[in-house]
């Protein structure tokens, strides 16, 4: 506040007081209308509250915003204190719209940042520079504008990098970021809480696991795509996947990124020690301790070590059949999809039978490679046997089958077909998609929301892991989009599985960048429980991972063709896979009680009723 007429003249005639006559600090105010309260002695609203209020307050000085908060204050604080009942609520908003319009502007840059830390455009270290930027932007903020700051910085990220929804419709690309972007809205006001305990780089790196954690479960059983551990598949930080896992990869990334921030936030200090050089290296000393550590988090992943060895291995061929019709309409006329992967798999028999291929142990065909249930129409189940009894090896089998319990219902399956004895064991898809495979309230939304109509049948979740004996090889089927969930994945490698098989159908999202988002889990999955990734796909991208996460072979999108190669069958577990979970309830538990201590904290903080502490 403005020093008044009584400061004033103490400061003026400082050397009057005391003297007999003379204006003096302790003489008593002479009578009149008690003083105005200014805009500081009256509660205020967040969304009215000045750039340095009491929660910018004691970090003003940490930021290259310090000096416009303080002169929004003033302004502010001036402005209300001029008109008799202060500003009107569309003042308020328009000044909170100016406030913030830089700020948020710059929580869009940094989620565009992250979208391109992914694939297809694998700028990893644009991960922990993003996390970084939002850290910064969230410090010292109230609770509803890092709430703020986290959805306008999520938005855009999760839209551009879930962009190949847009087959299906951009209403659709939007309203799934939203409700994602949610989550990272409550990721923002637990930063901006946490930001004002010690140690908050560590804290936040919890809560970007809470996040993740809660994200990947509600609703509907959640959807894990967007998670800092998928953007990091080839880099320093893969390796820790096989200690804890994509939640562990995930703290280490946010945990570089708010150090990251922690040094910047040192290194602006800085400022006020220009000239005194001793004052400068004490100063300096935070900025260096935190980008210190942030690089030993970042180097930490080159001393784990990656379990490769493997004690058998087994000759495999991937079928790419191909489709015709890229997008919603691929399957095309019935038997198509089919007819592709037999005659691919007649084409590999052929050149066996020549020589100039090696047989393989087994064949993987990938998900729908067959698009009629091949129990309901002969048709279908006499080309597979064709093609099966032509290679001479077991075959897995994409198919959709009518659920034999539930009718009107279908199953998701992959099923082993044997050269002598047909189809036989099979593993029915756990966690089918909302709204793709399935649609909830369906009798509600269907009339609002005649898209849904597409989906004429719902898919029935399997109750089993997809551990499967094919020929003489033990794998684990996981199937499409349940490479992105760790529980599953997790499950079916402690069942057994010595190699893990990922039948996918990505027609749909050809071309899109879904596909590389897809195989870059797989390559964590390898990583993480020390076992090699197969990945088969109608029309690409069919890829081959070795337990380290080296893709081997991949295939061109939408062609056809017949991937032969050896993968390792291994029995070793990791760390990860003994860990399970634990690691990530672990530290989603630290976010979540960071969060209620600063909250304590500040509410003992506060003034009481009489103004006292």
């Amino acid at each position: 506040m403005p020093p008044g007429p009584e400061t004033t003249a103490d400061a003026a005639d400082g050397d009057t007081v005391g003297r007999p006559g003379g204006p003096s600090s302790r003489s008593p105010r002479p009578p009149g209308p008690p003083a105005r309260p200014d805009a500081s002695d009256r509660p205020q609203a967040d969304d009215e509250q000045p750039e340095a209020d009491a929660s910018d307050a004691s970090d003003a000085s940490d930021g290259p915003d310090a000096c416009d908060a303080h002169l929004d204050a003033v302004s502010a604080a001036g402005a209300t204190a001029s008109r008799p009942g202060g500003p009107t609520r569309i003042t308020r908003l328009v000044r909170l719209a100016r406030r913030e319009a830089r700020r948020t502007a710059l929580a869009v840059v940094a989620g565009l940042a992250l979208t391109a830390s992914f694939p297809p455009y694998d700028l990893w270290p644009l991960s922990f520079v993003a996390v970084g930027a939002l850290a910064l932007l969230t410090r010292g903020r109230t609770a509803r504008q890092g709430a703020w700051t986290g959805f306008a910085f999520a938005l855009p990220f999760f839209f551009f990098l879930l962009r190949w929804l847009h087959v299906v419709g951009y209403d659709a690309v939007f309203g799934l970021s939203v409700v994602e972007a949610l989550f990272i809205a409550l990721l923002g006001a637990g930063l901006a809480v946490t930001s004002r305990l010690p140690g908050w780089p560590l804290w936040g790196a919890c809560l970007w696991v809470a996040q993740e954690w809660a994200r990947d479960r509600t609703p509907f059983g959640g959807f894990p795509w967007g998670r800092l551990a998928f953007a990091n598949t080839g880099s320093p930080f893969t390796p820790l996947a096989a200690l804890g896992g994509a939640p562990l990869v995930t703290f280490a990334v946010a945990l570089t990124g708010g150090l990251l921030a922690c040094a910047v936030v040192a290194a602006w200090r800085l400022r006020g020690a220009a000239g005194d050089r001793v004052r400068a290296v004490r100063a300096a000393l935070p900025a260096v301790e935190a980008a210190a550590l942030a690089a030993a988090v970042v180097l930490a992943g080159y001393a784990v070590p990656v379990p490769t060895k493997a004690v058998d291995t087994v000759d495999i061929a991937i079928v790419q059949g191909n489709v015709q019709n890229p997008g919603m309409n691929f399957l095309g006329r019935p038997m198509m999809i089919l007819n592709n992967h037999v005659d691919a798999t007649l084409a590999l028999a052929k050149d066996i039978k020549a020589g100039r291929a090696k047989k393989p142990d087994l064949v993987i065909w990938p998900e729908n490679s067959s698009d009629l249930d091949p129990f309901q129409y002969a048709e279908a189940y006499d080309r597979i046997e064709e093609a099966v009894r032509a290679v001479g090896v077991p075959v897995l089998v994409g198919a959709l089958v009518d659920h034999p319990g539930k009718p009107g219902y279908v199953d998701n399956q992959g099923i082993v077909w044997d050269p002598v004895k047909g189809p036989g064991a099979s593993y029915t898809k756990q966690h089918p998609v909302p709204f793709g495979e399935y649609v909830p309230f369906r009798q509600q939304l269907s009339k609002v929301i005649t898209r849904l109509q597409r989906v004429p049948r719902d898919f029935y979740p399997g109750d089993h892991t997809g551990v499967l004996q094919i020929g003489p090889a033990r794998l684990g089927d996981v199937i499409c989009f349940e490479v992105a969930y760790d529980e599953i994945v997790h499950d079916t490698v402690m069942a057994g599985a010595r190699a893990l098989v990922v039948q996918t159908n990505n027609a749909t999202y050809g071309r899109t960048g879904q596909p590389e988002q897809q195989l870059a889990m797989s390559r964590l999955r390898a990583v993480e429980h020390g076992r090699a990734v197969v990945t088969a796909a109608t029309s690409g991208i069919s890829a081959v991972v070795a337990p380290d996460g080296k893709v081997l072979h991949r295939s061109a999108e939408f062609t056809r063709d017949v991937i032969t190669t050896s993968i390792p069958l291994r029995d070793e577990i990791t760390v990860a896979d003994r860990a399970g979970a634990a690691p990530e309830w672990a530290l989603a538990m630290v976010g979540l009680l960071s969060c209620a201590a600063a909250i304590m904290i500040g509410r003992r903080g506060r003034p009481d009723e009489k103004g006292q502490q």
